[in-house]
């Protein structure tokens, strides 16, 4: 079973989490998450984690309900219960809470620090990866060839 350690060093960028300030603007999120390419920022207040923010929260929280993203703070719609994983958890542990929750991001804590955050595209990759090597295997074992 492949661990959140393992996928976080398969990412090019798993040294970097974006985070934003509680009181920065739901714009400045959104042009973040723009620019990187990303789904969610996590949330820092004094050096803590207070929340997370997602194209979810924008989309449901500002856009429908008619809100300004400019004068909205991320306070204002983030959310605010952060679940969260550990290295030594696994990729079918992370499924599960996300399936359940109905999640498609976990911030990664180690020792109390946040040092990663893995996406439902990440874990897709991973198992993708893992299903093409136990085929590649197989048909070794089938061929009889030697990888």
């Amino acid at each position: 079973m492949t661990s959140v350690a393992q996928v976080l060093k398969s990412k090019p960028d798993a040294a970097t989490v974006y985070t934003i300030a509680a009181s920065d603007s739901v714009f400045d999120a959104v042009k973040l998450m723009a620019e990187k390419q990303i789904g969610a920022l996590v949330v820092i207040e004094n050096e803590a984690i207070v929340g997370i923010i997602t194209e979810r929260d924008y989309a449901r929280k500002v856009v429908l309900l008619d809100r300004a993203s400019k004068v909205t703070a991320v306070r204002d719609i983030m959310s605010r219960a952060v679940r969260f994983v550990r290295l030594d958890e696994t990729t079918e542990d992370c499924m599960a809470l996300m399936t359940e929750r109905r999640m498609r991001h976990l911030p990664v804590i180690d020792q109390d620090r946040l040092v990663g955050m893995v996406s439902i595209g990440d874990l897709v990759k991973n198992i993708i990866a893992e299903q093409q090597f136990t085929i590649q295997q197989l048909e070794h074992y089938i061929t009889g060839e030697r990888p």
